[in-house]
């Protein structure tokens, strides 16, 4: 059995402008086998207009999740990837799809879910929502014309998805379909190669709060560009990804910090 399963693969579409790219996301999920989709506050949904497109994956438009911002889509998610061309100061761990395709199906995940973020039609995702995100996906394409319509970029990352998934299946008459995975609701197996959970993107959240209100104390971060700092170590903690005690581990050294200052003033 692979490692991790498609049902436990989340398409997060944050801010789609247009309800008919919320429904060919969806037909483009379905095709290859995918069926969590997350909606990050749509400018227009419900919508007829993304049932339209979503032609026979109206059961997916139908039992999407919508939510507020980011991290509320996320915050039970163990790793979290971004689809991006952006280039930025600092640089950031990035993979072409097939790259990260084969990463996401070799590597145990502990039974949490993977969030693959497709950003605004316009723009992409933000600085802050890359900073959020374990990796940053790129879709090799023409460098003079690198545009993809939002749902196209969907199918080319469920495909790259669903290829490796299948190549890390055992070869077996009864195993499930991809889209029996995306179906079937249950439990994802427990971690096997390790012994603790890994953290989830609500754990990581809470760590970067605290970590930055003790710099800030300690007067550690610069005055003149705070979140540099914060920009570099989210990107450390994103290369090492950090189990659930790891990260408790380190919220007990910083309150004990504070506790310490306290004390001492």
């Amino acid at each position: 059995m692979p490692r991790i399963l498609a049902r436990d693969i989340r398409f997060v579409l944050v801010e789609p402008s247009h309800p008919g790219n919320i429904g060919g996301a969806a037909r483009a999920m379905k095709t290859m086998g995918f069926a969590d989709l997350a909606i990050v506050n749509p400018q227009r949904f419900p919508d007829p207009q993304a049932i339209w497109r979503a032609a026979g994956a109206v059961d997916v438009v139908d039992g999407a999740r919508v939510f507020a911002g980011v991290e509320q889509a996320i915050a039970d998610c163990g790793w979290v990837v971004g689809t991006s061309a952006r280039s930025r100061r600092v640089p950031w761990p990035v993979a072409t799809v097939d790259q990260f395709a084969e990463q996401l199906a070799r590597e145990d995940h502990g039974g949490k879910p993977v969030a693959v973020l497709f950003g605004r039609e316009d723009r992409g995702l933000r600085n802050d929502e890359l900073e959020i995100c374990n990796l940053h996906v790129v879709i090799p394409a023409n460098p003079d014309y690198p545009s993809l319509n939002l749902a196209m970029a969907v199918q080319v990352v469920a495909y790259e998805i669903s290829r490796a998934l299948s190549r890390t299946a055992p070869p077996s008459d009864a195993t499930p379909s991809p889209l029996t995975h995306a179906r079937d609701g249950g439990t994802p197996e427990l971690p096997t190669d390790w012994d603790r959970s890994p953290a989830t993107a609500s754990d990581l959240a809470g760590l970067y709060r605290h970590l930055g209100n003790v710099l800030s104390t300690i007067e550690f971060q610069d005055p003149k560009n705070p979140r540099l700092t914060m920009t570099r170590l989210r990107r450390m903690f994103s290369r090492i990804r950090p189990d659930q005690t790891e990260v408790a581990i380190l919220r007990g050294i910083l309150t004990r910090i504070e506790r310490t200052i306290a004390r001492t003033h």
